[in-house]
């Protein structure tokens, strides 16, 4: 794990083998697609194709893909003989991590990417649910997708989603990025373009109706705190897509 003094990954042109092919967006049930993750993939013009494991999909090649992305869902890493699809989405994980690929796990996707990459993932007493926030490290103030200094982010608090109780320690090697009371290991960076986020950037108005009916009665949905995540969301998954594809400095491009 980094130190407070990381200034950050030293982000290199993405490599032609795969930077012109459409990404993979791995979903886990029907009620937490991909968000405002196309539509930051969109703006930058990269085309994405979706992948459903749990309705018979199988995992793309990666010599057919530009990028990684892993959404969450109920099940959990460990639930392999429900799923036994996760064995194989992991191994995914690993080769693309080990190809130099983007790679961008969320909450569940997060979770299998650290259990892929060594780390230990634990079930937590109490449930973090609803709009809330995450803070970051040191490392991650100096990162250029979540750090404040990118992007017009004006302090160290991100806000966001939450609805997780499974939770993960860092990978040997990752940066530890951002972190909440409850659940100290919220976001993770191994290299330049492989991220795990425990709590979600990509959540839409659109998104939040969907999820209305599933999440338990009482939770914080406050509107303009979800719309407030909403816009620094859109921001975060436009910087990550800018380092994936090589920008030094995660700039956005033109909006």
């Amino acid at each position: 794990m980094s130190d407070a003094t990381d200034p950050g990954p030293t982000v290199g042109p993405a490599t032609s083998s795969w930077s012109n092919r459409p990404w993979a967006i791995v979903q886990h049930v029907s009620h937490e697609g991909p968000g405002t993750i196309g539509d930051a993939l969109g703006h930058a013009g990269q085309r994405f194709e979706m992948v459903r494991p749990d309705l018979g999909d199988g995992y793309p090649a990666l010599s057919d893909t530009g990028g990684l992305v892993v959404m969450g869902g109920p099940m959990g890493v460990h639930d392999v003989v429900d799923y036994p699809w996760l064995l194989a989405e992991r191994e995914l994980m690993v080769e693309a991590v080990e190809e130099g690929m983007p790679v961008l796990g969320v909450c569940l996707g997060a979770q299998q990417l650290a259990l892929a990459l060594g780390a230990e993932v634990t079930t937590g007493q109490v449930a973090e649910v609803g709009v809330g926030s995450v803070e970051l490290t040191g490392p991650g103030r100096l990162d250029p997708v979540l750090g404040p200094e990118y992007g017009g982010l004006a302090s160290s608090t991100i806000p966001c989603v939450h609805w997780h109780q499974d939770t993960f320690a860092l990978p040997s090697g990752a940066t530890h990025l951002a972190t909440t009371p409850r659940y100290p290991n919220q976001a993770f960076r191994v290299g330049p373009r492989v991220y795990g986020l425990q709590f979600h950037v990509e959540v839409d108005r659109s998104l939040a109706r969907s999820w209305a009916p599933l999440i338990p009665a009482g939770t914080p949905f406050d509107e303009g705190r979800l719309v407030e995540a909403e816009t620094v969301g859109r921001r975060i998954l436009r910087r990550f897509v800018s380092v994936a594809l090589g920008s030094s400095d995660g700039s956005e491009g033109p909006t």
